[in-house]
């Protein structure tokens, strides 16, 4: 864990917007480079959503490249490295919990489930919510935080007409590898 914990607080604090040594001390706090990145698709094992951020932030500089560089890397770290960040919880509270069977073993086909005990907030809010808290974002960088998911997400009828480059790297980055690069077996992740 340690290589690539380092590699992401490097990229954030090369970011150098204020308040970022502090977002990186609640995300060490929160759990986020422990937490899982799904209940049991892409990633959900413990340290998932660290491997994931990191991913699509390889994935989008590669498109972010090839398109002509139309976003500064800054704001291409924020996003890709913070897009699932309320998956880590929030209060205290982590956002997935293990999914302990009646037999008292985790479930393999499912090994985590949303924590009851956490007030359910939908994490593309909850993600950035929780930055905004350390950080400022610009409009764009909100914008694509929030509708990351497209039509998966909670956005989808708000997206149509009113889609930006960053919001869309980070779209086809972020399900190219959860839905190609991540898929059990596949991982390319250094």
């Amino acid at each position: 864990m340690g290589d690539l914990k380092d590699k992401i607080i490097a990229e954030l604090k090369n970011t150098k917007r204020m308040g970022i040594d502090e977002l990186i001390e609640a995300m060490e706090k929160g759990g986020f480079f422990e937490a899982p990145c799904s209940g049991q698709h892409h990633l959900a094992e413990p340290e998932g959503l660290m491997k994931h951020s990191w991913n699509v932030l390889e994935y989008a500089r590669k498109l972010n490249e090839a398109w002509g560089r139309l976003i500064p890397d800054d704001s291409l770290v924020l996003v890709c490295l913070l897009h699932d960040l309320g998956k880590m919880g929030d209060h205290g509270k982590s956002n997935y919990v293990e999914n302990i069977l009646k037999d008292g073993k985790q479930s393999k086909s499912k090994p985590y489930v949303t924590n009851p005990d956490l007030v359910y907030i939908d994490h593309e809010i909850r993600s950035v919510t929780i930055a905004e808290r350390y950080i400022f974002l610009s409009e764009e960088e909100e914008q694509a935080i929030h509708f990351h998911n497209g039509l998966y997400g909670i956005f989808k009828y708000a997206i149509p007409g009113k889609e930006t480059p960053i919001y869309l790297i980070l779209h086809f980055a972020d399900m190219w590898c959860s839905r190609v690069v991540e898929i059990e077996g596949k991982e390319e992740n250094e």
